[in-house]
Parts: structure tokens; C-alpha cells; sequence
């Protein structure tokens, strides 16, 4: 269960990273469907690594209550990892896509 939890706290923090990235650099944007598909993926995969990384983090319901520090660092985990997935994928959109013209 508390896989499900950490995997959904990361999974809405993604989306909501990517779509932030998007709106705020236009370059970059994939369009909503494209936000928010690159940044679920981006808040999963980025908050997976934060947990490898800081094992204090990994479970965001310690002995059948919330812990508070860890649902924030699974938000912050996956929030950062949406909104980078989303830059790389449309930076790299907008580098083939200019190779594309020539």
C-alpha cells in the first residue's frame, strides 16, 4: 500500500510539474497532453531516484500514519522530475524539428 500512495503522490506531482514547465517556458511546450504525459512519466521515474538516493523519504505512511517530510520530498521528487522530463523532451522536439526544415 505504501507503494501505491508513493507512486501516486509522485505520479500528480509530475503532471503538475510538466504542466508548469510548459506554461512558463513556451519553447519547450508539448502541448497539454504531451505536459502531462512527460511529466507523469518524469515524476515517477524522478522520484524513484530521490528515493534511491534518500532513503528517509521512502515511504510516505511510517507505521500507519502520515509522515509529513516524506510526502513533501515525494512531491518535490516528482514535481522536479516532471518539469525536467518535459524540458528535455521538448528541447529535444524543437532540435528535430529545426533539423527537419534545412
Amino acid at each position: 500500500m505504501e507503494t501505491i500512495i508513493n507512486l501516486v503522490i509522485q505520479l500528480v506531482a509530475g503532471v503538475a510539474g510538466g504542466n508548469a514547465a510548459g506554461a512558463a517556458l513556451k519553447d519547450y511546450n508539448l502541448g497539454n497532453l504531451g505536459n502531462t504525459i512527460a511529466g507523469a512519466i518524469g515524476g515517477v521515474a524522478g522520484g524513484q531516484i530521490l528515493q534511491v538516493l534518500l532513503p528517509v523519504i521512502a515511504s510516505a505512511t511510517a507505521g500507519g500514519s502520515l509522515d509529513l517530510g516524506a510526502i513533501v520530498g515525494q512531491i518535490v521528487g516528482g514535481g522536479a522530475g516532471g518539469a525536467i522530463l518535459t524540458v528535455i523532451a521538448g528541447l529535444v522536439k524543437s532540435m528535430t524539428g529545426s533539423q527537419q526544415t534545412r
